[in-house]
Formats: C-alpha cells, sequence, structure tokens
C-alpha cells in the first residue's frame, strides 16, 4: 500500500510538473511567467483570401479591363484596338462628336425616369409600411401580396405590361373604353403616356421591397419612444414627423440611395415596353450603352460611357449620404 501510495504521489508531482512547464516558467521570485501565443499576421489575411479572390476577380478585374478599352477604339470582332487614350471620353463632351447628342439624351432620359419613379418608390412604400406594420386580420397576407411582384424577372413583368399598355389590343385602353374615357391612350409610343408607363410598372413592380425594408425599420424603432410621446400629449403626425422619421433616417439614406442607383440602371423596362419610342425619346443611358458596344461594336465608347455614368452615380450617392447622415 505504501508503494502505491508513492507511485501516486509521484504521478501525480510528474503531470503538475508538465502543466507547470505547459503554463510557462518559473520567475526568481516563485511566480510562474504566462506563456504568450501568437498569432501569426497572415492570418486574419487568410480567412479573407476567399473573399478578396472573389472580389479582385468579379470587380476589380473588370473595373481594370473595363478602363483599358475605354482607352483604345475597341471592336471586339477586329484585331486591331488602336490606342485613343482619352478620345472616347472627350468625344462625350464635344458637341461636334456624333455620340454626344445620343448620350446625353439617353442621360437625360435616364435623369427622367429618376426623378419621376424615385419619389413614388420612397412615399408609397413607406404609407404602405406604416400600414402593414399595424396589428389587423390578414396582415401577413397583404405583406406576401406586396412583395409578391417583386420576386418576378423583369422579362415576365415587361412581356406583362407590353400587353396590359399595348395602344391597340392592351387591356389598359379596352378598361379605360368601358367606362367612357379615351380608348386610344399611346401607353408606349408617345409621351408623356410612354414616361407614365414605364414608372407606373416599375413603381407596381419594386414597391414591395422598399416597402419590406421599411418595415424591418419600424419595427426596430422602440416602443417606448412612441409612449413618451403620447404622454406628452403628441398627435399622430407629430409621432411621424419627430418619432418615426429620425427613426428611418439610416433606412431613408438606405432606401433612397439603393432606388436611384436602380433607377438610374432601368434597361429591361423600356426595352421590352417602348423599345426607346417615340423615337429616342425613352431610351435609357444603360440601353443606349448596350446598342453602343453590341450592336454597333464600339466598345471603347461604351465603356467610357458606363465610366461617365457611375461617376455621376457616386456623386449622387455621396451627397444622399451627407444629407441623410445622422443628427444628434
Amino acid at each position: 500500500m505504501a508503494v502505491r501510495a508513492d507511485r501516486a504521489n509521484a504521478s501525480t508531482r510528474d503531470r503538475a510538473g508538465g502543466a507547470g512547464a505547459a503554463a510557462g516558467a518559473v520567475r526568481p521570485g516563485g511566480t510562474r511567467r504566462p506563456r504568450i501565443r501568437r498569432v501569426g499576421r497572415l492570418t486574419p489575411y487568410l480567412f479573407l483570401l476567399p473573399y478578396l479572390v472573389l472580389f479582385g476577380g468579379f470587380m476589380l478585374a473588370p473595373i481594370g479591363y473595363g478602363v483599358w478599352i475605354s482607352l483604345h477604339d475597341w471592336d471586339y470582332l477586329l484585331p486591331d484596338k488602336p490606342w485613343v487614350g482619352l478620345d472616347n471620353y472627350t468625344a462625350l463632351f464635344d458637341s461636334e462628336s456624333y455620340i454626344f447628342d445620343d448620350f446625353w439624351m439617353s442621360m437625360r432620359a435616364t435623369g427622367i425616369f429618376t426623378v419621376a419613379s424615385v419619389p413614388l418608390l420612397v412615399v408609397f412604400p413607406l404609407g404602405i409600411a406604416l400600414l402593414l406594420n399595424r396589428a389587423f386580420p390578414g396582415r401577413n397576407l397583404f405583406r406576401a401580396l406586396y412583395f409578391a411582384p417583386y420576386v418576378l424577372g423583369v422579362a415576365v413583368v415587361g412581356l406583362l405590361w407590353r400587353y396590359l399598355l399595348d395602344p391597340n389590343v392592351g387591356l389598359a385602353n379596352y378598361l379605360l373604353g368601358l367606362v367612357g374615357l379615351p380608348d386610344d391612350t399611346p401607353w408606349t409610343n408617345g409621351l408623356p403616356w410612354a414616361w407614365v408607363g414605364l414608372v407606373g410598372m416599375t413603381v407596381w413592380w419594386t414597391l414591395g421591397f422598399n416597402a419590406v425594408v421599411f418595415l424591418a425599420g419600424l419595427q426596430d424603432i422602440p416602443r417606448h419612444l412612441y409612449d413618451a410621446a403620447k404622454v406628452d400629449g403628441a398627435s399622430r403626425w407629430q409621432e411621424f414627423w419627430h418619432v418615426t422619421l429620425p427613426g428611418l433616417r439610416p433606412i431613408m439614406a438606405f432606401v433612397v440611395t439603393m432606388t436611384i442607383l436602380a433607377s438610374a440602371n432601368m434597361f429591361g423596362q423600356s426595352y421590352l415596353v417602348t423599345n426607346g419610342a417615340p423615337g429616342d425619346e425613352t431610351r435609357t443611358a444603360i440601353m443606349y450603352i448596350a446598342q453602343e458596344g453590341l450592336r454597333n461594336f464600339r466598345m471603347g465608347h461604351s465603356a467610357a460611357m458606363g465610366f461617365v455614368l457611375a461617376l455621376c452615380l457616386a456623386v449622387v450617392s455621396v451627397v444622399n449620404f451627407r444629407v441623410f447622415r445622422h443628427r444628434d
């Protein structure tokens, strides 16, 4: 029994000695110095490597390649692609250039569509979100119904509204005729009706997404702020103006910015419903860029126009975030 006890004590001392060695060396005063585990400096970058590879391959590389194309007279069907420097950019601002009028007309069309659609895609979804944030029977059903059109592709939406708005056989003019209104409205080939049709179909198609974003923002506003406002005798309008809108400031910045970017990049609706008609009045910048590059084989001009449009949108986004930045 004594032998076994000695062996057990020796084993305990060995384990304690191993633990002490693992914990660190003994200082002169008798205390142990903890061992510091050093992490390699490259470890964080190894975790970021998959994202950096994707970001570099699908973002930075195409941007760099696009800049390179914009500096050449680039026809992808021809072997020679002469260097032209900044000529493709200066041509966009030269009134004597053949692309000057067409490009700025397309930018004008993009501006008209953006100015007309963005306020509607902010006000209507916000109102719908305020209604859907209240408790009433069937609330979840209405939430799904408002969001449902957003899951449709642009091709489906375009063909659907092309049939509804057709001036000759469209359902819209047919219903207007039934109630005694003019049944020959040129929804797809006359102004301003073409813009009314394009903006209307876009609002119907995409307001559900903005409404869901606003709804999430409303549910994130602390309830005690509304209770405090009621105690102070605030009306519904005062609650909305002094509690709801300030609470939605970051959400509003996101929604407005994303809606501006989406509207400025509108292509499918105009291409499928009006095909730029009447004339080229509804041909947006993205539509003209695609035609210039893919139909006319002038990729250099197309790339330059794309970067000019991107620069304009970047400026608008910065201004928008400065307007909606948080104020204490």
